[in-house]
């Protein structure tokens, strides 16, 4: 019976590491639209805990709207986006997820 017990915990354990190691990329698919809202929420949440500074919330925003002036870029380019646009837009949504995630947690707090 030990060794059973013993047997499931290690085959659970195994189970979490195996699903905190799915990267972002492997998550619930979210249109260019919908991560747009989310990085904007989350941005504001940001300032308004007090997680981003001003100057923080500034240089993420700036490049939030780069982004989207890039994204209406491509799709003035031709019929939407390709799927070489989308991979890159992805990509670059990823980068400034990453970012807004170490500004918010980087112990930086607007006073």
């Amino acid at each position: 019976m030990k060794s059973a017990f013993r047997h499931l915990a290690l085959v659970l354990a195994g189970m979490g590491v195996a699903t905190a190691a799915v990267p972002a990329s492997a998550q619930a698919w979210q249109s260019i639209n919908q991560r747009q809202r989310t990085i904007d929420a989350r941005i504001d949440q940001g300032v308004r805990t007090g997680a981003l500074t001003r100057a923080e919330a500034g240089r993420l925003r700036i490049e939030f709207r780069d982004l989207v002036k890039l994204e209406n870029r491509y799709r003035r380019s031709g019929n939407g986006l390709s799927m070489a646009e989308r991979r890159d837009l992805n990509a670059r949504y990823d980068r400034l997820s990453t970012r807004v995630r170490i500004q918010k947690h980087d112990r930086q707090y607007r006073r």
